[in-house]
């Protein structure tokens, strides 16, 4: 009898699935479109209802696919963004939609957590800075202006925690969400009560905690007739969605480093100790003993979008007459610019910044700007913004502790050769791409099957991805770009007296 797996991924912008084959075939992927809003500046949030139906859809379409009876499926592992919170009533009731990580509503929550905690204290403790990653400062934005939904309040807990719960009717949270929210010991890697009531909220709020490889439920009798599953499958912890993309593209022994090209930009480190640090995040690697420290920018692929969508419109018609995207014909014409595009540079801050410099006023900038230049110029200024930022993550890991011996390149961004030869240069590493790396919903499907019992060799995930081609630094940019990251860290400091100048 083979072994089926099926794993999902709630991601921000979709809802993405897939079946697998163990030892190492791909059988079926399937994905629908996740909802993003954003009712007023600063706030991210989503309906968890939306992410249901989605799954429910997406299980089917991967049998009907693969042609794979309902019957065979050995298990069933979900990822997602973290940490987003979803609250739920006694009755187990969404009281509201999911806050998500980007949100920035609760700069005020920040800066009273701050006050109230010895920050180096906390660090130690909780193995994350204070930031707007954590629940606590959410919650008491919640606690604030909503409070007839605070007072309801039964439960807390993440994305993929949610499809879980609708999965099995088990409330649990996967250990990344509780680590990331700031309710896990390091010391214990328990949950800890008093990290816990910074919230404001019952210990009791917060479910037991599981590991990502742990089975947390089986598939009921109501989400069997949702799904199409038949009741009493596993159902496994889950992952948070980048450590489980990282763990799933060959992230797993200290030195590795994986690019992570998305909507936003990710860096990951593979470590054997935690090492908090306040200015990037820590999470636990899947692999159990091992950690996965790591950077998270606010923006990637979402301002190239935006800025193909919004300034660069009128290069479509050539884009169209070549028969490429917008996206491959604009680096294309930027290639015909040399290395720091002739001092045009582009700080990539446009939705504020996380790692590592955790500063929700930061801004884009274009400096530099001349009459001799045109739209190559700025598109490979931004492309080269993004570099810039990944360097300095590297700097700081460095300081760290965490070596930087190996670069992996992953997700949409990762198809952009010029875009890769770039941060090969700007990083003087090489670069070496992916081939079929789906995402984060095949770790989470492995994660299934080492769950289920189907296997016990975490590396095992690595055969359902192949090495592309390796992107060597050319050293003649070299010089270029340590001026240009130079100017890249001055600039942004600049901005920052500037601006408590004007205070």
């Amino acid at each position: 009898m083979s072994d089926y797996v099926i794993g999902i991924d709630i991601g921000t912008t979709s809802t993405i699935g897939i079946l697998i084959e163990l030892p190492d075939r791909v059988l079926a992927q399937a994905s629908r479109p996740a909802t993003l809003s954003s009712p007023r500046q600063g706030w991210a949030e989503e309906d968890p209802e939306e992410w249901w139906q989605n799954t429910c859809q997406i299980i089917p379409e991967l049998l009907d696919t693969a042609g794979v009876a309902a019957s065979d499926v050995r298990g069933i592992g979900v990822a997602g963004m973290l940490p987003a919170v979803i609250l739920l009533d006694e009755a187990g009731v969404v009281l509201r939609p999911s806050i998500q990580q980007s949100d920035g509503r609760s700069g005020a929550e920040v800066a009273e957590v701050a006050a109230e905690v010895d920050a180096a204290e906390f660090l130690a403790r909780a193995g994350n800075g204070i930031n707007q990653q954590l629940l606590a400062t959410k919650l008491r934005w919640i606690e604030k202006n909503e409070p007839g939904v605070f007072a309801r309040i039964a439960t807390v807990m993440g994305s993929y925690d949610y499809i879980n719960f609708r999965l099995t009717g088990e409330k649990a949270v996967e250990q990344n969400w509780a680590l990331e929210a700031g309710f896990v010991n390091l010391s214990t890697n328990e949950l800890d009560g008093d990290l816990i009531a910074i919230a404001h909220i019952p210990c009791d709020a917060i479910p037991v905690k599981r590991a990502s490889h742990e089975v947390m439920g089986h598939v009921s009798e109501a989400a069997a007739q949702a799904t199409g599953l038949p009741a009493g499958i596993p159902v496994i912890g889950g992952a948070a969605d980048h450590i489980a993309s990282g763990y799933a593209a060959g992230v797993t022994q200290p030195g590795d480093v994986l690019l992570k090209f998305g909507g936003a930009a990710d860096i990951l480190v593979a470590s054997k100790t935690p090492q908090p640090d306040a200015r990037m995040f820590l999470d636990y690697h899947l692999v159990p003993g091992m950690f996965m420290p790591n950077g998270c920018m606010a923006s990637g692929g979402s301002a190239l979008n935006w800025f193909a969508a919004k300034l660069a419109q009128g290069e479509a018609a050539a884009a169209d007459a070549a028969g490429i995207s917008l996206h491959q014909h604009l680096d294309k014409i930027a290639g015909e610019t040399p290395a720091g595009a002739d001092g045009v540079q582009i700080i990539p801050y446009f939705l504020g910044e996380k790692t590592p410099i955790h500063d929700a006023q930061a801004r884009g900038v274009i400096h530099g700007l001349s009459l001799n230049h045109d739209l190559r110029h700025i598109w490979r200024a931004l492309l080269e913004g993004f570099a810039y930022a990944f360097r300095h993550h590297v700097e700081v890991f460095r300081e760290m502790g965490h070596p930087s011996t190996r670069f992996l390149a992953s997700d949409g961004g990762s198809k952009s050769r010029f875009w890769m030869q770039i941060c090969a240069d700007v990083l003087q590493q090489p670069v070496q791409l992916l081939h079929g790396h789906p995402g984060s919903c095949l770790g989470a499907a492995y994660m299934a099957a080492v769950g289920a019992g189907l296997t016990d060799n975490f590396a095992g995930v690595a055969k359902f991805i192949s090495q592309g081609e390796t992107i060597d630094p050319d050293q003649a940019n070299a010089a270029v770009y340590d001026d240009g990251y130079r100017r890249f860290r001055s600039t942004y400091d600049a901005m920052v007296a500037a601006r408590e100048r004007s205070v």
